[in-house]
């Protein structure tokens, strides 16, 4: 799927662009390691998140699920730097449907690992959940720091954006309550 050539080319092209020798002893084999780079950061493009997910039967399951802080890294489609942070999820099974914790996390990064908004992130992954798990309800909390807002444009360092996304149950007020007490707590 990645093409280093066109990657390395790319980079070759920036650095000129920017008034540098693509030659120099530092940068010589810049654009190599950036297109070995952006083979890893750039794996999810192309995958099918949905296939993530093991589903497995649990007997007698509705209570909420919540695994919080799942770290990821990403890159914003707008600028191409990094935002990072941690993503919390929260789900009451339904029909006894439920998924690995490993599943969760590799779900996280197949949306991490592609040219991403942090807004659209946070809806994927609550509407990926919803359609294969099943559940009651889902909420998705991602809290993320942003370099395309403190490196550039207004150039301030942001404490961190968070987003939300709840379906099913967790949009009732006293679910979505207990979800980001929980979310929250130490």
């Amino acid at each position: 799927m990645i093409d280093r050539k066109k990657i390395r080319q790319a980079i070759r092209l920036i650095i000129e662009g920017i008034g540098e020798d693509p030659q120099r002893e530092g940068l010589a084999h810049t654009p190599d390691r950036v297109a070995r780079m952006y083979e890893d950061i750039f794996s999810g493009v192309g995958t099918e998140p949905a296939e993530k997910l093991s589903l497995f039967t649990s007997e007698n399951h509705d209570e909420m699920i919540l695994m919080k802080d799942i770290p990821f890294y990403s890159m914003c489609e707008h600028h191409l730097l990094p935002f990072w942070g941690h993503v919390s999820i929260g789900y009451i099974p339904g029909n006894n449907q439920v998924t690995g914790f490993s599943s969760l996390v590799r779900l996280v990064e197949a949306f991490a690992k592609r040219p991403q908004v942090q807004e659209r992130m946070t809806t994927e992954l609550a509407d990926i959940l919803v359609s294969r798990l099943k559940p009651l309800g889902v909420i998705v909390i991602i809290k993320a720091k942003h370099l395309c807002i403190s490196m550039q444009g207004v150039k301030k360092e942001v404490p961190e954006i968070v987003t939300s996304a709840q379906r099913g149950y967790l949009r009732k007020q006293i679910t979505r309550l207990e979800a980001i007490s929980l979310i929250n707590s130490k």
